[in-house]
């Protein structure tokens, strides 16, 4: 029901076809009055849906952390400070909030609850985030930039003095039984999304990885599975291709340290990398038997790529396929095999093929006399 409530009433903003007209505004002595609020009754618990300014949101509300407050309702995670950069950013661009902010709320002796209005006193702490709390902190401190941000309307529902064990039963409603779209559906998605709710490197990576599957001499042309694809054997997921890349093109990461900023340059990098690995293993490169044909080598090269290809071919100022192949001697340390790994986890197997890697590489540095 949760799940339908979120996704319903995301659509009713969407389409301006909200059922009820919300009105909110201060009234004597520092209160506000909502009309028109829907009361919900549910199986175990009854709430109320409405909206309510972005000012008066990050007035009333604060954060219960388990573990660290010690008080009823406390189910929160710590605030991560990049996600709250992130949300802060959207919101500063526009971004959309059809999702309600849940609320528990504590102060239960103001506010004052009818059939359909609800008055409340601007009070700090009078509400717990159950869910929502980087939202409430991003849209915060894009208000401290942008002072008329106080007046975006965001939908809440408001729970009324929950247990802490009521909080956990909606946290977990929330956050286990509503399954996230799947990685590579959102990765796909950012090549066709408004630049409102864009990640610049997941988009770049994404685009990285289509050139990658689209090209025709590319190592990996048509073996990246990008959203309702047939079902394969082998091949790589779009958010591994994604997962993999984005750390080496986000700001000031790797390639915007050694100035290769443009995309085509970047392609570039990674089509030569990739091919100089797969000549290494001839016609046995599409084999169901080899390594990179799978998640966990895709990925440890693109870790070892960083590690040390890249600053090697800095040094070198050459990232051309031939200069990473004279250093690059997999086919003479053995080729790496996919049954060398399929039986244990993930990141040990990338751990397992960046070692085997780390053997066959045979940097070519002219040696010179320190100096101090």
């Amino acid at each position: 029901m949760f799940f339908w409530l979120r996704e319903h009433f995301a659509n009713y903003f969407q389409n301006n076809e909200i059922l009820v007209v919300v009105k909110s505004f201060k009234g004597k002595g520092g209160s506000v009055i909502i009309n028109e609020v829907i009361n919900i009754k549910q199986a175990h618990r009854d709430f109320i849906l409405t909206s309510m300014s972005a000012k008066t949101l990050s007035d009333i509300t604060y954060t219960a952390v388990r573990g660290v407050d010690d008080e009823v309702g406390a189910v929160q995670r710590i605030l991560i400070e990049r996600r709250i950069k992130g949300i802060k950013e959207f919101v500063l661009s526009g971004g959309d909030f059809p999702a309600a902010i849940v609320l528990n709320w504590t102060s239960t002796d103001s506010i004052q609850i009818k059939d359909s209005s609800i008055e409340f006193e601007i009070k700090n702490r009078s509400a717990q985030i159950i869910d929502g709390q980087h939202r409430v902190a991003g849209i915060k401190a894009a208000i401290k930039e942008d002072s008329s941000l106080e007046n975006l309307q965001v939908p809440v529902v408001i729970y009324l003095n929950l247990t802490t064990k009521e909080c956990a039963d909606i946290f977990l409603a929330i956050n286990t039984e509503q399954k996230p779209a799947p990685r590579s559906l959102v990765y796909d998605l950012y090549g066709i999304s408004s630049d409102t709710t864009l990640d610049p490197a997941s988009s770049r990576a994404r685009d990285i990885a289509e050139y990658l599957n689209k090209e025709e001499t590319s190592p990996y042309f048509g073996k990246i599975k990008f959203p309702g694809e047939k079902r394969r054997k082998g091949g790589i997921a779009l958010s591994t291709a994604v997962s993999a890349i984005k750390p080496l093109v986000e700001e000031k990461a790797i390639f915007e340290q050694v100035g290769i900023t443009e995309l085509s340059l970047q392609f570039k990098c990674f089509y030569n990398y990739f091919s100089a690995i797969a000549n290494n293993y001839d016609e046995s490169w599409d084999s169901s038997s080899n390594a990179f044909q799978f998640a966990a080598g895709f990925s440890a090269a693109c870790e070892f790529y960083v590690t040390k290809i890249i600053p090697y071919c800095t040094q070198k100022k050459s990232f051309e396929q031939g200069t990473i192949e004279e250093v690059l001697n997999i086919r003479q340390n053995g080729l790496i095999k996919q049954d060398e790994v399929s039986k244990i986890s993930g990141k040990e197997a990338i751990r397992v093929i960046i070692d085997r890697l780390d053997k066959s590489f045979e940097p070519k540095v002219e040696q010179k006399e320190l100096r101090f």
